[in-house]
């Protein structure tokens, strides 16, 4: 490969975020001008159809905003959209308890609590990407406090503060879901780079939490990461223990080699590449192209209604996490999948007209759904794979090894 063809998508990637992405989101109803914060469902065009507010994204918000004044240029329209997001998080986004909410009114009046910790883990990465940003030792505390809780809940969940009658009996089957560790290594690795006065402790935690994903739900003999296991780590015969998220293992996968390249650990390396081989082997679509949302490990029928569906996150994943691969074993295959994903989503997810991305496909490739912005699309996924997609481009061009990207 070489350095015209890395300089080709190295400057795709970044006209595709700044002429295109962020342009759409500024000119939409994202920012709430009355009341602060993001209005995430917007239609098509950018106007808003729902204005609810997820609290995930009052922090994703947060962090692309404040990622993009980092990485690019300290844009004042950028630095307020982060501003604004901060401070509605602070006011509306915690409960008298400590636990965050996952939906409030526009005005900030709580709607919906969940039991799992990832409004948390957003406040987490976009408090303290903004402390790296401004230099606000306030924001990192806080930052590191809602980790600490995190933390507190994995370990012992039995302290988790919002009392609330479990949704599964735990002591007929006690289970474990990859998506919780998943998010507390991102959020350490974020903290380390944000902290680095703390990088011997957050290292040892990223650790930890990456040994319990590759010992409870890493099976080598498949080449897979399992969504749900029993507290042991082993399988569970059903539709929910033969669940893959190609999305997520993706995802783990680049998490993980990112503490790789970190620690230098070749055998986490060795095992990340099989989780996205499997991956990848799983779950592109032979017939149509495209990574389906779920695929059931012994190719039994999912339950899941939207199985076969193409959704935007996913694919953001499969393009990181194999562009990180080709960059750290300079695989050709590994290029040639980051490629075939990149022509598919280009010419599937994205919306010429409008800007920015469809999140919901089809198996077939047509669009599903015709809105740009839910409770759960918004600002960040596909931002942050333009960002990291264009740094690890710009040390292939340079001819430099592949360095840490969060």
């Amino acid at each position: 490969m070489d350095k015209a063809q890395f300089s080709k998508y190295r400057k795709f990637y970044n006209d595709h975020l700044l002429q295109d992405c962020i342009p759409f989101w500024m000119k939409s109803d994202l920012i709430d001008k009355d009341f602060g914060g993001y209005i995430t469902s917007v239609d098509r065009i950018g106007k808003s159809y729902n204005t609810d507010k997820s609290i995930w994204f009052q922090g994703r918000g947060l962090w692309t905003f404040s990622t993009l004044c980092r990485l690019y240029q300290n844009r004042s329209e950028w630095f307020n959209a982060a501003k604004s997001g901060k401070d509605f998080l602070e006011k509306y986004g915690t409960d008298n308890d400590g636990r965050m909410f996952f939906q409030v009114t526009r005005e900030g009046k709580p709607l919906r609590k969940r039991r799992y910790m990832f409004s948390e883990s957003f406040f987490v990465v976009g408090m303290a990407e903004y402390s790296a940003l401004t230099g606000d030792k306030i924001a990192l505390e806080k930052a590191e406090q809602s980790f600490e809780l995190m933390l507190t809940l994995y370990r012992t969940p039995e302290r988790d503060p919002f009392k609330i009658t479990p949704k599964a009996y735990a002591n007929i089957r006690s289970e474990r879901a990859v998506a919780v560790p998943m998010v507390l290594v991102s959020s350490a690795q974020v903290l380390r780079r944000c902290n680095p006065q703390k990088s011997d402790y957050y290292s040892a935690i990223v650790r930890e939490i990456a040994d319990d994903i590759i010992n409870y739900h890493y099976k080598s003999e498949l080449k897979c990461v399992l969504e749900t296991v029993l507290l042991d780590g082993s399988r569970i015969d059903n539709p929910s223990g033969r669940t893959i998220n190609p999305g997520h293992s993706c995802e783990n996968a680049w998490f993980m080699m990112n503490e790789a390249i970190y620690s230098s650990d070749d055998k986490l390396l060795k095992k990340c590449l099989d989780i996205l081989d499997g991956s990848l082997e799983r779950g592109w679509d032979k017939e149509y192209g495209g990574m389906l949302y779920f695929t059931d490990v012994d190719g039994r029928p999912c339950e899941q209604l939207e199985w076969d569906m193409k959704l935007w996150w996913v694919h953001n994943e499969v393009l990181i996490a194999t562009l990180m691969a080709y960059g750290l074993t300079k695989d050709e295959k590994y290029w040639r999948w980051f490629e075939k994903t990149h022509e598919y989503t280009f010419s599937h997810f994205h919306d010429k007209e409008y800007g920015e991305w469809f999140g919901y496909l089809h198996r077939d490739g047509s669009v599903s759904h015709m809105q740009k912005g839910s409770m759960w699309k918004g600002p960040y996924h596909l931002p942050r794979c333009l960002m990291i997609c264009e740094q690890m481009l710009n040390m292939l061009e340079q001819g430099k090894p592949i360095s840490p990207v969060l």
